[in-house]
């Protein structure tokens, strides 16, 4: 069975085929036409929040009308739903996937936050949907604010499996608690991504992958610790 946690955002339901090659041709296309404004608005929001997507702002990018954006979408807030579960997709392919090739314990912890680490670095200019979503809606409850905090959450639960993986193959000393070391690298990541991209400092890279060598040190067993 694979570990990998369901997606906490449903995944939408497929439209009803319709019989007919010229149906079936159609409806490829705008599934294809979808995803590709699913795609600029993504590309959009890491530029300018969630906040300041509009069916009007991913229009005028993908160069399409109002009303065939609109069509595909039906709302504003769907739109925001909609590149939140992509971002998530995106985000579980490119740091869950890869890191469960490695083996369970320190070796895949290690390699969650590794991948975590390159996606941030990746993100430096452009920006973390998580990150800017969190702050834009924390205090604003709605689909908007459920479906990022949903996202969040099923991630940060699959980082915290991986910790007690750890502790079971005995990597982390036996009083290691895997809530705290899942917390400290969570803030690793929120602290990266603060100081490098806001504050623009030094050695913020540096900085978090000490910060995670000194997390393991703190908990693991040093025998198994590499």
């Amino acid at each position: 069975m694979s570990e990998q946690p369901e997606f906490a955002i449903a995944t939408p339901a497929r439209p009803e085929v319709r019989s007919g090659a010229a149906s079936m041709r159609g409806l490829h296309k705008g599934q294809q036409t979808k995803q590709a404004i699913v795609d600029a608005a993504l590309g959009l929001a890491a530029q300018i929040g969630l906040e300041g997507l509009s069916i009007g702002a991913v229009a005028e990018v993908t160069q399409m009308s109002k009303s065939g954006v609109f069509a595909h979408f039906g709302s504003r807030e769907e739109l925001q739903i909609s590149v939140i579960r992509e971002y998530y997709a995106r985000f579980s392919e490119e740091v869950f996937t890869p890191a469960m090739n490695e083996p369970r314990g320190l070796p895949r912890v290690r390699a969650l936050f590794t991948h975590w680490m390159n996606l941030v670095a990746q993100e430096i200019q452009s920006g973390c949907i998580f990150i800017s979503g969190a702050v834009e809606f924390d205090d604003r409850p709605g689909p908007v604010r459920d479906a990022l905090a949903s996202s969040v959450k099923t991630w940060l639960a699959a980082l915290y499996r991986a910790v007690v993986l750890a502790k079971q193959e005995g990597h982390l000393l036996g009083d290691a608690d895997e809530v705290q070391m899942a917390f400290e690298i969570h803030g690793l990541i929120l602290a990266l991504h603060y100081e490098a991209r806001f504050l623009q400092l030094p050695g913020a890279v540096e900085r978090a992958n000490k910060g995670f060598e000194n997390i393991l040190k703190r908990y693991g067993n040093l025998s198994c610790v590499a």
